[in-house]
């Protein structure tokens, strides 16, 4: 049975910086708020017209550079997002037109800031099956244009930005090299509720309505305090579980890479795992919240500066809306 490993990676984030000054001028808030409660201190916002499919054809191109290949050796697509550029179809056919492919399947993940955990995963496991050999997994967002950027929606507005990471999955034998060596993935939607945008709805009656924007039914709900406990528990758990598949503890990986949630989550992860700053990265003080974008952008960013360097052992793990949680175990 075949492993996957790692062959690229890339990302995309767009050019436009907005600073928590920027915002203190649209809401009623501060840069020393948002710092203390986020630890962000900027965030990346889409150019007019700018989709998620865009952002993650141009994290693809890059991943696939940094892969060797051309997109003509893809022969699948993974595309995680909670914020497609249409209803329906989905982003990853989208992303498959944007490189000029046709005919390779495309399959979307919605489960927001685990998404990428969840897609890597859906990837690998086709690969071991050996149904393909070269998979693209991409995470990507353009959150800004959903956000109220008002007194009424700063407590979400001020936490997310728009980006977009890649990585390129290949078949490999080596069960000694490079690989992803295993997932573990949960859920728990009893509370769905405490994160979450409730329009557009299938259940409603018009799917969207004046009603429902004006009641800030379309952008995102958050219980913070429930999201921070919760997030601080299945963190740590889920990392911990997914080490044990081969008997490791924290310290035996090079670098725990989270997903980008909350500055004063991580620091709290970091010290239930009794890891030092330098064993867990961090780069949301200047990306805020990019959701399933995180992960692979923080990822191409430790490759590309060599803080990761390939026999490296990384644990990858996220947890979000749903609520779902999970995480990866690889080596680079």
């Amino acid at each position: 049975m075949p492993y996957s490993r790692i062959a690229g990676t890339g990302r995309y984030l767009p050019e436009r910086v907005v600073t928590n000054h920027d915002l203190e001028a649209l809401m009623d808030t501060s840069d020393e708020w948002i710092r203390d409660r986020s630890g962000i201190s900027e965030r990346r916002f889409a150019a007019e017209g700018q989709g998620s499919a865009d952002l993650g054809t141009a994290a693809a191109r890059a991943a696939l550079e940094n892969a060797g290949w051309s997109p003509a050796d893809l022969q699948f697509i993974i595309f995680a997002t909670l914020s497609p550029d249409m209803y329906f179809p989905g982003d990853g056919v989208l992303l498959q037109r944007g490189l000029g492919l046709e005919g390779i399947g495309a399959l979307d993940v919605r489960n927001q800031c685990t998404g990428f955990i969840y897609a890597l995963s859906a990837a690998d496991a086709y690969i071991r099956m050996g149904m393909y050999e070269r998979i693209l997994v991409v995470g990507s967002e353009v959150q800004s244009t959903g956000l109220s950027l008002t007194d009424a929606g700063r407590d979400t507005a001020v936490l997310f930005g728009d980006g977009a990471g890649a990585v390129c999955l290949e078949a490999t034998d080596d069960e000694k090299g490079s690989r992803l060596i295993a997932h573990r993935l949960h859920a728990d939607g009893q509370y769905a509720d405490a994160l979450c945008m409730r329009a557009p709805s299938a259940a409603a009656n018009p799917w969207i309505s004046k009603e429902m924007i004006d009641q800030g039914l379309t952008v995102p709900h958050m219980k913070g305090r429930e999201v921070f406990r919760y997030a601080v528990t299945r963190f740590p758990e889920v990392i911990r579980e997914v080490l044990e598949v081969e008997g490791l503890v924290p310290d035996d990986v090079a670098m725990v890479i989270p997903h980008q949630a909350n500055l004063r989550i991580t620091e709290a992860i970091r010290k239930r795992l009794e890891l030092p700053p330098e064993k867990v990265y961090s780069n949301i003080q200047y990306f805020g919240n990019t959701t399933a974008a995180s992960i692979p952008i923080a990822l191409d960013e430790l490759v590309e500066e060599g803080r990761v360097r390939k026999g490296d052992l990384l644990c990858l793990a996220a947890f979000g809306s749903g609520f779902t949680w999970g995480a990866t175990l690889l080596r680079l």
